[in-house]
């Protein structure tokens, strides 16, 4: 597949991308989006894991829905770094590369060469970021880290979940992603501090530290009070009302986030009686007295459906909203005004075209661009290798008959 040049504020610069499943590929997708050129590296005849975290695939192809999602805009370039040969070839690829991202275990890239203590030196320049379970410090150090682990352990699963039920995890991988988001910050900030000084330097993502730190409003809760947060299901823990109601015909959500609009609110719906309890007049009794707001409003709710809630809140400029299914987040008006789905060129999928999910970050000067769907396992290795280190085609056929690409 013919290659498009890329464009955006990280034109001209260049990843050698050592991850996999999805904290590191989110963070290097970005830095594509942006237009950095990222030379995905994948292990010959096996790639990415989540190239078989499938059904589903995508339609036409016989790539999973999970890589695609973090894939694009990436070079895949087969490499066996286990080998001499291999290590090599890393070696002087990297000399090419202004960034690393990598997200193996703690000291694994070391029996390779590639470790950032091992490169430093040679690459005074390198921006090398690793993003782990644990970070690189600490008795946790060593071990493996998964999503759902992280969450558990981070503590947003003691907080989610009914009062009276089981912890929940959340339901898309927070802690991957959010590890992948503070690693790209992480790396444009050293791009900031290169471009002063010309050090480059290491980043230590761990996604634990990724995870308590974005705790937020119940991390503060918990040390302002010495307390553990208890779950509250669709309630918020410091604003009331500012949960999920059931309505005649389904759910939706109130949000009400200052006592000015609940008066509003209470105006609205003959329920002014309510602003003459002490009970209900501030934030702060209604956080008091959740459990009697609830059972109050809750009869209110369920005497219209969610349309009609809909319609009326919005009017008065209430905070609300219908509980989509993801059939209908992306029928959304709004978000197809936004343009939050894009189709890119993809030979062999249905139509010659793949869907992916937008990049968020919506710059005027210098938009994400998407100028290359995810890649087949090992598309570009022969152009990659003759365009950055100008290997020949007889050079070439050796690597692939001894395995290394």
């Amino acid at each position: 597949m013919e290659t498009k040049a890329p464009s955006g504020p990280l034109t001209g610069l260049r990843v050698f991308d050592l991850t996999r499943v999805l904290a590191g590929p989110t963070a290097t997708q970005m830095l594509g989006d942006l237009g950095a050129d990222v030379i995905k590296i994948e292990k010959p005849g096996a790639g990415d894991d989540t190239r078989g975290f499938a059904p589903p695939f995508m339609p036409g192809t016989k790539e999973s829905a999970y890589f695609t999602g973090v894939n694009r805009n990436k070079r895949s370039l087969t490499l066996d770094i286990a080998t001499p040969d291999g290590q090599a070839l890393a070696l002087r690829l990297i000399a090419r590369c202004d960034i690393l991202v990598e997200n193996f275990k703690v000291g694994a890239l070391a029996k390779y060469g590639l470790a950032y203590e091992q490169l430093k030196e040679r690459f005074p320049g390198l921006i090398y970021c690793s993003i782990t379970g644990f970070g690189q410090t600490g008795p946790y150090a060593p071990r493996p880290g998964y999503d759902s682990l992280i969450q558990a352990m981070g503590g947003v699963m003691s907080l989610t979940g009914e009062p009276d039920g089981p912890p929940q995890k959340v339901g898309v991988p927070v802690a991957d992603l959010f590890a992948g988001l503070y690693g790209c910050i992480g790396i444009l900030a050293a791009l900031r501090h290169r471009e002063k000084t010309g050090e480059g330097q290491q980043i230590d993502i761990g996604m634990l530290d990724a995870h308590v730190a974005w705790l937020a409003n119940q991390g503060m809760n918990y040390l302002a009070t010495g307390e553990n947060p208890a779950r509250l299901g669709n309630q918020h823990p410091n604003i009331v009302p500012y949960q999920v109601f059931p309505t005649e015909d389904g759910h939706i959500v109130l949000s009400i986030g200052n006592d000015p609009t609940f008066q509003r609110f209470c105006a609205a719906f003959d329920l002014a009686a309510l602003l003459e309890d002490a009970r209900f007049t501030t934030n702060a009794a209604r956080v008091e007295n959740r459990a009697l707001v609830t059972e109050t409003l809750t009869p209110v709710m369920r005497r219209h459906p969610t349309a009609w809630w809909v319609e009326k809140l919005e009017t008065l400029k209430i905070g609300c909203g219908p509980i989509n299914r993801l059939s209908e987040v992306f029928a959304d008006p709004q978000v197809l005004a936004r343009g939050a789905v894009v189709e890119m060129d993809q030979p062999g999928a249905a139509g010659g075209k793949v869907k992916v999910i937008a990049n968020p970050v919506r710059l005027s000067a210098t938009p994400p661009d998407y100028r290359l769907a995810p890649p087949g396992l090992g598309e570009h290795s022969a152009s990659v290798l003759t365009e950055m280190l100008g290997l020949g085609e007889a050079e070439l056929s050796g690597l692939r008959a001894k395995g290394v690409i």
